[in-house]
């Protein structure tokens, strides 16, 4: 099923930009990358990502348009790294072809080692005067709200967040973009049901949050609503950067008869892979699902083939590089909640589909019309997850 890779913000960006910063504590400060801004890193995020992530950039924005002489944006990771092969890599992606389609912006990273380097780093961006700030991931929500709080004239966003002031209100020069990861799981729980051999599947979170919840809660859903009585193995790793401890759950996962894993785990999930090569290679034939990007473009290559049988996409990319032009333009969405889902093309299955049948991609592309269409309504929740099984039976 080939989607379009446009994801359509103009409708929900609006406020002024405003320019300026003012200072914050530069103790702790994981360096910025000195490889970074307009000449691009050299780092396997532009790597990996040159033949996907960047045609789809260009295919989604279209001609470059604005004097971006001065302009900065830039983003924080979170543990997993730039280069993570998952959510922060897209980002940076997403960055790295704002900077070439803008040359006189200014584009760059900080990477964080640990929590502790969530704070510190979004001050030091602050302290620059960075015009747009992305905080990449949930994590990060109170201190990005802090740094906010403290530089009422710039400009932040957070991916995977709604954040708000302690009265629950928005915060005027804050974005946050969100995504339905249930949606794009259940699709990929469609895929694995179809595929399993063994009828039982399995699910790896990272750390356990209402975010990574939305994943397993859909991928459940999408599993049940194939066959309800495929089997579907839960655990969390408690960590996001963790490929060993991700390659100890896959490994429980298989033994115990699970034939497919699909993991919301970022760096953690690198070990599935791991785990999945090694036993393809055995002679045992086991799948992975992949998350956040075609993770099969750079990961799952074993002798005979890929174990990446397909992944659950969401444009992180996009959503960086449309609200950095947007912030461009000057209708920075302070204070806005920015949701992408299937309808928006913000979320879906991944272009790299060699090893899903027919029959299954005919699946999804019903049942991404039905979801759209309000027919099927994917739980985020365990308590909407057990209403969901009541209304199968």
């Amino acid at each position: 099923m080939k989607k379009s890779q446009k994801v359509l913000l103009s409708s929900v960006l609006a406020a002024g930009v405003v320019l300026a910063g003012c200072g914050g504590n530069d103790e702790d400060t994981t360096p910025v990358n000195e490889n970074g801004g307009n000449e691009g890193a050299d780092n396997s995020a532009e790597e990996n990502n040159a033949s996907e992530n960047t045609d789809n950039a260009e295919d989604n924005n279209g001609e470059a348009s604005g004097d971006a002489e001065g302009f900065s944006s830039k983003m924080v990771t979170d543990v997993g790294g730039v280069d993570d092969r998952s959510f922060n890599e897209s980002a940076w992606a997403g960055l790295t072809q704002f900077g070439e389609d803008y040359p006189e912006a200014d584009v760059d990273y900080v990477q964080s080692g640990d929590a502790a380097d969530y704070l510190p780093n979004l001050q030091q961006l602050a302290r620059e005067g960075t015009d747009i700030t992305f905080a990449i991931g949930f994590l990060m929500a109170d201190d990005v709200l802090t740094v906010a709080e403290q530089n009422p004239e710039q400009n932040f966003a957070i991916v995977d967040e709604v954040v708000t002031d302690g009265d629950g209100n928005p915060v005027d020069n804050l974005a946050s973009i969100t995504f339905a990861e249930h949606e794009g799981s259940f699709l990929v729980g469609a895929i694995a049901a179809m595929h399993s051999e063994n009828d039982e599947v399995g699910f790896i979170g990272g750390v356990e949050s209402p975010l990574i919840k939305k994943f397993e809660n859909g991928f459940k859903a999408g599993v049940k609503h194939v066959d309800s009585d495929i089997e579907v193995a839960v655990q969390y790793a408690q960590d996001f950067n963790d490929a060993s401890t991700g390659q100890n759950i896959a490994d429980t996962m298989y033994s115990n008869g699970a034939d497919i894993i699909y993991h919301a785990a970022g760096g953690t999930g690198n070990g599935l892979f791991t785990e999945a090569i090694d036993r393809n290679e055995s002679g045992e034939e086991v799948w992975a699902i992949g998350v956040d990007q075609d993770q099969a473009v750079t990961e799952g290559e074993w002798s005979e083939g890929n174990v990446i049988l397909s992944s659950m996409v969401k444009r992180v990319d996009n959503s960086v590089y449309n609200v950095s032009e947007e912030t461009l333009n000057g209708n920075f969405p302070g204070g806005e909640v920015i949701e992408l889902g299937l309808e928006d093309d913000g979320v879906g299955i991944a272009e790299t589909q060699d090893d899903v049948s027919q029959e299954a991609l005919d699946a999804v592309e019903e049942y991404e019309q039905m979801i759209t269409d309000g027919e099927i309504e994917v739980p985020q929740t365990d308590e909407e997850y057990e209403e969901f099984l009541s209304s199968q039976e």
